[in-house]
């Protein structure tokens, strides 16, 4: 039996550029949790100070949140506007 040429058209959500986008942002949230990785101590008797460096209290979870902005304007942007 073939298939009716509507059938075969497959209508996705988003466009090209929407998945793109959301792509990225999942990139910078999986960077940003990546670089809250460490700083603890094998030691728990041990206080390291590591675990307050600049990469994990400020720059991760700058990252993460950026992520999660270029999540929200992926899925709300339609950039097939046929006006």
């Amino acid at each position: 039996m073939k298939k009716s040429k509507k059938e075969k058209d497959i209508q996705l959500i988003f466009s090209k550029k929407n998945y793109i986008l959301m792509i990225i942002g999942l990139l910078l949230m999986g960077l940003g949790y990546v670089l809250m990785i460490g700083g603890g101590s094998a030691d728990p008797n041990v206080f390291s100070e590591e675990i307050f460096s600049f990469r994990r209290i400020t720059l991760a979870p700058i990252l993460i949140l950026l992520g999660i902005v270029v999540e929200i304007f992926a899925i709300l942007l339609n950039f097939d506007k046929k006006v």
